[in-house]
């Protein structure tokens, strides 16, 4: 009788799973929805949030698509996802399991993903330096929770467990009171010291962190636990992994050896290869270096140089433009605008764009286009470019 892992990504766009048969190590069976479950930003603080019950209910779908009887044969569970953002639920009452085959989500903030702009630069500068090899930029998860505490310390006091999308998943599955995270997610936060796998304790308690809000670290490839109830014929008891980072494992799956180098193009793009068994990463933040190195696997780092390329960039160039047709009184959704684009860019002749200078979406060691491209970004109602335009 075949057994089979059941591999889950919960992404930025789009819910993806796939059953792989144990022996042959071959696809048996995928699928793959969008979410659909961007909110709109009426606040005008930059925010980026999804709708965590509309992410939940994509799941749902997604498993349910998979054939029920090799389902009833998964032996093992793979989770990976978005990093970088944050999910804030109540400890017991998280999520509500209907007839013990599936949940859905309850008692939980939106996701407030890793495009989340409400951290300013001048906020940024305000908090302490992280005990750690890589800097925190807006869209991180402590970030985005001490600008909460400062700001709206009321939001805070209705949860009492944090983690990024796909370690809510793993915590309801297992029914865990609280949330267990790989360093691979918990380096994403930032105020992680990947050399330690510790936390900054101190030096967030200072800043005004919650501390009670970190989850627990596991190591990457480590177990969250043990399935509480059947999930789409899934058995009770199954073994689940550890949330990891979608980019980490977008690499594992592509290297065939070692030294091996991988392109990775999807919401965000990057180069990167591993460094030696040995590699041992700065002690402070490096702004100026063009290449990061995030944890991967039995404590080796991955070198990592992104790209002003990716879905991120063309996200941005959709919101400016629908917010353009609104103040213009034409109406097209995303996805229609999207659709636009991609016929106009298959169409397009060649043109010469060496004079371009890229301001979008900037990067840590480029802090002008950072800058430029956050200004930008606070003014993209027609009224202010036109104003602003040089006639």
């Amino acid at each position: 009788m075949s057994t089979y892992i059941l591999g889950v990504d919960v992404g930025t766009t789009s819910v993806k799973a796939v059953l792989l048969e144990t022996g042959s190590r071959s696809v048996a069976a995928s699928h793959a929805l969008p979410t659909l479950s961007d909110r709109t930003d009426h606040s005008g603080i930059k925010a980026k949030e999804q709708e965590t019950g509309r992410i939940i209910d994509t799941l749902n779908r997604c498993i349910g698509l998979l054939p029920r009887d090799k389902l009833q044969h998964v032996i093992g569970i793979g989770l990976s996802g978005q990093m970088h953002g944050v999910l804030l639920w109540k400890a017991r009452s998280g999520c509500v399991w209907s007839q013990g085959n599936f949940f859905t989500s309850r008692d939980t903030s939106q996701l407030i993903t890793w495009q989340d702009g409400r951290c300013s630069s001048h906020f940024l500068s305000s908090l302490p330096t992280p005990d750690s090899h890589l800097s925190v930029a807006t869209g991180f998860g402590c970030a985005s929770i001490l600008w909460h505490a400062k700001h709206r310390p009321e939001f805070l006091e209705d949860f009492t467990v944090a983690g990024t999308i796909q370690d809510y998943v793993a915590s309801m599955l297992c029914g865990l009171e609280g949330c267990v995270m790989t360093p691979q997610n918990a380096a994403s936060w930032g105020f992680f010291n990947t050399s330690s796998n510790q936390w900054n304790f101190d030096i967030l308690k200072g800043a005004g962190f919650p501390l009670h809000l970190l989850p627990h670290c596991v190591p990457s490839g480590g177990m969250a636990g043990q399935t509480c109830s059947e999930w789409h014929g899934v058995p009770a008891g199954t073994p689940v992994g550890a949330a990891l980072g979608d980019f980490q494992c977008s690499v594992y799956s592509c290297k065939s050896a070692g030294t091996d180098a991988v392109l990775n193009i999807s919401t965000s793009a990057q180069l990167s290869f591993a460094m030696p068994a040995d590699f041992k990463p700065p002690d402070s933040p490096q702004p100026a270096s063009t290449v990061s190195y995030f944890p991967y696997f039995d404590d080796s780092y991955l070198a990592v140089a992104a790209s002003l390329n990716g879905g991120n960039v063309m996200a941005t160039f959709v919101g400016m433009l629908t917010s353009w047709m609104k103040e213009l009184g034409a109406q097209m959704t995303d996805s229609g605008l999207y659709e636009k684009l991609i016929d106009c860019g298959l169409n397009a002749g060649t043109s010469d764009l060496r004079g371009a200078v890229p301001r979008s979406p900037g990067q840590p060691h480029l802090h002008d286009a950072g800058r430029a491209f956050e200004a930008g970004r606070s003014q993209q109602d027609c009224g202010k470019w036109e104003r602003h335009h040089p006639k």
